[in-house]
């Protein structure tokens, strides 16, 4: 197990798996823009290697998964200056469309704007019971523009997303659980392992699979037929067919034996 401790975020590998957490917990984990780029580089090795599978993505303490961004670091530090944030978007998650490894969200806390945003950009949501979403950027003049107005509507359908977005209301996580965009919710103590459980399951299949898996839903979304969908053609697939593992899920399974993926 390696930790690394950057300025704005920590980071923990354990086998296939990478735990980030946002460290800024004295600002409710709100993001300015240098927290931003600095959980873009830690993503963008994450996609890199080969040897991690999973990533679960978290906060610093009990009260904040995120607040979003740092408003008052732009206001009062920043002098109202908003500088652009790095092209795979908010906390280097929010477009980063070509990810086809998993990513987790363990959501303690506050997940507001932007931090909801994070959240809905991950694969799973995992909640704690006093977690709380919302995307409030109504009432401060602004709008959830790093993506969840449109994932949101995708995720629990229209007028249950515009329900939350054009009041900006804050949905605990057993009504985000009923809505659909939380997987899980469980007690705060027992937040990380239960991500970590849903990583593991993750981890049991074949990597190259999952990413085909995941790579053909995100990108099948983008056609209005499942007859275009499936006409399309998805490089992680072509992967996965050139792969050792297609070849080595069915002789392990005719064997009678857990198989031995190796991700090629």
């Amino acid at each position: 197990m390696a930790d690394a401790t950057r300025e704005f975020c920590t980071t923990e590998t354990d086998g296939r798996i990478l735990t980030v957490t946002i460290n800024r917990p004295e600002r409710m984990n709100a993001l300015h823009w240098m927290a931003n780029e600095e959980l873009a580089s830690v993503f963008d090795d994450f996609v890199a290697d080969p040897d991690l599978w999973v990533a679960i993505i978290t906060g610093a303490g009990d009260r904040a998964f995120s607040a979003g961004n740092d408003l008052k670091y732009q206001a009062q530090e920043a002098g109202g200056e908003m500088r652009p944030g790095p092209a795979t978007g908010f906390a280097g998650l929010t477009a980063r469309y070509d990810n086809t490894k998993p990513v987790i969200a363990a959501v303690n806390g506050v997940a507001m704007g932007g931090g909801f945003e994070i959240a809905l950009a991950c694969d799973l949501i995992i909640a704690s019971s006093n977690a709380v979403f919302a995307l409030p950027e109504p009432k401060v003049g602004l709008a959830a523009l790093a993506g969840g107005v449109h994932r949101l509507p995708r995720q629990i359908g229209l007028k249950q997303a515009m329900g939350m977005m054009l009041t900006g209301r804050r949905v605990s996580a057993e009504e985000g659980e009923r809505l659909g965009f939380v997987n899980e919710v469980v007690e705060p103590n027992d937040l990380l392992a239960a991500a970590r459980r849903w990583a593991d399951l993750i981890v049991e299949c074949a990597p190259l699979s999952v990413r085909a898996t995941k790579q053909a839903t995100m990108n099948g979304l983008r056609h209005g037929l499942i007859e275009d969908a499936m006409e399309e053609r998805y490089p992680a697939i072509g992967e996965l067919f050139k792969s050792e593992d297609f070849v080595e899920g069915p002789l392990a399974f005719a064997e009678k034996r857990p198989p031995n993926w190796k991700g090629r």
